[in-house]
């Protein structure tokens, strides 16, 4: 199992993550903001996060991390 991981601070909001999830469990957090005043991606189920790393591939600023779950 795996583990999607943003620094959320870090996140423009610029959606590109959202759109290459096969899962379509990437989606922008439309109630906060971050630190830079945007609204960051998060992951609502990371139970069916595959371990693609299509999100962390496609992210310009390099904020999304994948890593193996433990147990």
């Amino acid at each position: 199992m795996m583990r999607v991981i943003f620094d959320e601070d870090g996140c423009k909001g610029c959606e590109l993550c959202t759109t290459v999830c096969p899962k379509k469990i990437v989606v922008m957090a439309k109630d906060r903001l971050n630190a830079k005043g945007f609204h960051p991606a998060q992951v609502i189920e990371q139970d069916k996060c595959i371990g693609c790393r299509f999100c962390a591939m496609i992210c310009p600023d390099v904020v999304i991390k994948i890593k193996k779950r433990k147990g």
